[in-house]
């Protein structure tokens, strides 16, 4: 069992910054793929990063350029720098990651982007 701990959310202006964290514990050692989803009212959760345990990102198109998804494997934890918010970053942002084909999920943090 992996548990994902996810802090950093808030109420920002559009055009601001907010940074995401989320911290892995319990059964660690296999964890490979980290990340974070995000879902926003009314609509799907979708893909926001990923990145591998050897560093390697994946973004979604309307993020590309103003998210930035880093990770520490020596605290098992990544950090997510939103810069220039838009109002339609705001959703509910959920870690995730991957051990051992599972997937585990955080409990989520609110991110409000006012226009």
């Amino acid at each position: 069992q992996v548990q994902l701990v996810e802090s950093g959310g808030g109420l920002v202006q559009a055009g601001g910054s907010l940074r995401l964290s989320c911290a892995a514990s319990g059964s660690i050692f296999a964890i490979n793929t980290m990340g974070w989803y995000r879902e926003a009212p009314g609509k799907q959760r979708e893909l926001v990063a990923t990145i591998t345990i050897g560093g390697s990102t994946n973004y979604a198109d309307s993020v590309k350029g103003r998210f930035t998804l880093s990770r520490d494997n020596t605290k098992n934890t990544v950090f997510l720098q939103m810069n220039s918010l838009k109002p339609e970053d705001t959703a509910v942002y959920y870690c995730t990651c991957q051990s051992r084909g599972a997937y585990y999920w955080g409990q989520g943090t609110q991110v409000t982007v006012s226009s």
